[in-house]
């Protein structure tokens, strides 16, 4: 345990110096072997770009604090025998599937990866940095790139059509499956202007592909919502990512073919809707009269949120604003805690 433990410690550690163009002993050459995993992983996928794929590092970084994981290892019931963990990864944000690759091997158990074909290239480095500085790794450590075989629990995130694909083959194993889930804000009316800068990223971080970003906004009744768009300006430079920028002007093209209402500022859409899930480079909001409305709202769609980015209390963990995508490591996906359930597979 204690070398697993001391292992992601110290990738925090490298991680931090990274980021930091701190570099120590043959840190260099891994610095360079991590720039070229990034150079190539925006090469391969036009949403990974650099400012993205580092902030994902760095929350990897922060997850990793030594206080922090000292104090999540304690709840670690080491296994009798070792299973084999098949992870199912997600692609939508780089390195998305970091917090369930940690807790399996963290467990002592093995893991069997299948990485999505969106976000293969920064996982691989990680596993060979893990490897390099804890051979032990080396036999715990899977890939599968066809049909997953030899596995003892599976922990799958995805759609919620693969969903049902989940279910279907692997549901007699013991698992954890994942669907679609995002986040919401529910707004006052007084926040301050930064607060609601800061809301900004919980909007448009990694393109808002990721279930933590906000897609949908609760709003008092008669909100200055020049306001929220005066605040938010600081972001208007993702329209000029290609991929970003085609969905803006297809959803903008299919509103104004269909004489929907909507409001503009240039690069996001704000619609009315009571859905949760927008498409990228929307955001769906409703009016209300009162807290306690949305609070219902937000109970009856609980199994479809992840978070929700407010000053007022929710029953969903805290979260505030800028916040959502910067998950500590006990915040667990869909709060379903991934630890217990290893644990309980011995």
């Amino acid at each position: 345990m204690e070398k697993r433990l001391l292992a992601f410690i110290e990738l925090g550690r490298f991680l931090h110096d990274f980021l930091t163009h701190k570099t120590h002993n043959n840190g260099s050459v891994w610095h360079k072997k991590l720039e070229k995993a990034i150079d190539e992983s925006f090469l391969h996928n036009g949403w990974f770009t650099r400012q993205n794929v580092l902030k994902a590092l760095q929350g990897i970084a922060f997850m990793l604090d030594e206080k922090e994981m000292t104090a999540f290892a304690v709840n670690i019931k080491e296994p009798v025998q070792a299973k084999v963990v098949a992870v199912i990864m997600a692609g939508n944000i780089p390195l998305v599937g970091f917090h369930d690759f940690l807790c399996v091997l963290l467990s002592g158990n093995k893991i069997l990866v299948k990485p999505s074909s969106n976000d293969t290239i920064l996982l691989l480095f990680l596993i060979e940095w893990l490897i390099e500085t804890e051979p032990s790794f080396k036999e715990k450590i899977s890939l599968s790139e066809s049909k997953l075989s030899c596995f003892d629990a599976v922990i799958a995130t995805g759609s919620n059509n693969s969903a049902l694909y989940f279910e279907k083959y692997f549901g007699k194993y013991p698992h954890i499956i994942r669907k679609n889930r995002t986040s919401a804000a529910l707004l006052t009316g007084n926040e301050t202007p930064e607060e609601l800068g800061l809301l900004g990223h919980d909007i448009f971080d990694y393109y808002g592909l990721g279930c933590r970003n906000v897609s949908k906004l609760w709003v008092p009744k008669n909100y200055d919502i020049s306001l929220f768009f005066k605040s938010i300006f600081g972001f208007s430079e993702v329209i000029q990512n290609k991929k970003y920028a085609n969905n803006y002007e297809y959803n903008r093209a299919i509103y104004l073919l269909n004489n929907e209402k909507f409001l503009d500022n240039n690069f996001i859409l704000l619609k009315k809707s009571e859905s949760l899930h927008s498409p990228i480079a929307v955001l769906f909001y409703e009016e209300y009269e009162n807290t306690e409305e949305v609070l219902m709202k937000l109970k009856k769609k609980e199994k479809e949120i992840q978070c929700v980015v407010s000053l007022v209390n929710t029953d969903f963990s805290p979260c505030f604003f800028g916040a959502s995508q910067s998950p500590k490591i006990n915040d667990f996906a869909d709060n379903v805690n991934t630890l217990a359930f290893l644990n309980s597979l011995t």
